[in-house]
């Protein structure tokens, strides 16, 4: 039976096709697109004409491709994620949504969201039986997730993604380090639940999921070996070290020299920015020293909590 997962992120819009027999499955279609839907408006808390524009364009390709693989529409599962959730024109967006393309949207809360997060996680075999702090950046909200391999102890899912982080502190690029001292200031403030999570439950060691992170793995092995890593491998570890040769670079150069690094995708360029101030909040003020990364995410966890 062919499953396919939309993943409506306030960035970007994912897709994932598979073949599933019993709980095993074949990857049969895999891609992401920019659709920004969060650009301009997520911090008044509506999508602009222009976003939902470049949500019906995406989701017209996405159309396509369904059809080209004969899934049936039963079997096509769409959900919005943070820009969706928040925004006041919500009801006319998933409408448009269904009348141009016929896929019908799903907006999740973000302790869902965090849950998705957490299975796909898991499911890349990213988790061991230690304690850890599953981090997920998305455009939107930015999940955390205290857990291990068997169980959550905590989650919690907090509305200052990316793009919100992007459009509200970073004036200049490269970004002044007067923002880099409010934006620590921000995360102080707004992390307190974080922050008692965290001393009760002693993770030692962060999870990034997917995304950034991503790209930080793309730039460490373009960087160590000349190579980007193998596609079919789904967690990593990734030294400290490294994560902060990559900070240095990216907080000092501008969108066009960030572009230059190699392993950075147009996709991330702007956004990743912001994403490391957060890592590097988080692994100085928490004493983390241990970054795994999972290259699933909430798409793979839908996946991961769907019936056999």
């Amino acid at each position: 039976m062919k499953q396919a997962i939309i993943d409506l992120g306030t960035n970007t819009f994912h897709l994932l096709i598979v073949e599933k027999t019993g709980s095993a499955y074949t990857t049969l279609f895999r891609e992401s697109h920019p659709a920004k839907i969060g650009q301009a408006g997520i911090n008044q808390g509506f999508i602009t004409e222009e976003g939902i524009g470049r949500a019906l364009g995406v989701l017209t390709y996405f159309r396509q491709v369904l059809d080209q693989h004969q899934v049936d529409p039963g079997q096509v599962i769409a959900t919005g994620t943070s820009a969706i959730r928040v925004a006041r024109n919500q009801a006319e967006f998933i409408d448009r949504v269904r009348k141009t393309t016929g896929i019908p949207i799903t907006v999740i809360s973000g302790e869902q969201e965090a849950d998705y997060i957490y299975q796909g996680v898991r499911a890349a075999g990213a988790l061991d039986e230690a304690t850890s702090l599953v981090i997920d950046i998305g455009g939107g909200s930015v999940e955390f997730i205290l857990g291990n391999q068997s169980r959550t102890f905590w989650k919690q899912s907090f509305e200052m993604g990316g793009q919100r982080l992007r459009e509200r502190f970073m004036t200049t690029d490269p970004i002044s380090s007067g923002s880099l001292r409010r934006l620590h200031d921000y995360f102080q403030e707004q992390l307190l639940p974080l922050a008692n999570a965290i001393h009760q439950y002693q993770p030692t060691g962060l999870v990034g999921s997917s995304g950034s992170f991503d790209t930080l793995v793309d730039m460490w092995l373009m960087h160590e070996y000349g190579q980007l890593p193998d596609p079919a491998q789904s967690s990593f570890t990734l030294p400290v070290s490294e994560f902060y040769r990559a900070y240095a670079l990216l907080i000092t150069r501008n969108h066009a020299d960030r572009m230059q690094i190699p392993g950075m995708i147009e996709l991330r360029v702007d956004m990743i920015v912001v994403a490391v101030c957060l890592i590097d909040y988080v692994l100085k003020t928490y004493g983390i020293s241990q970054i795994r990364t999972s290259t699933y995410s909430l798409k793979e966890g839908v996946l991961a909590s769907l019936p056999v």
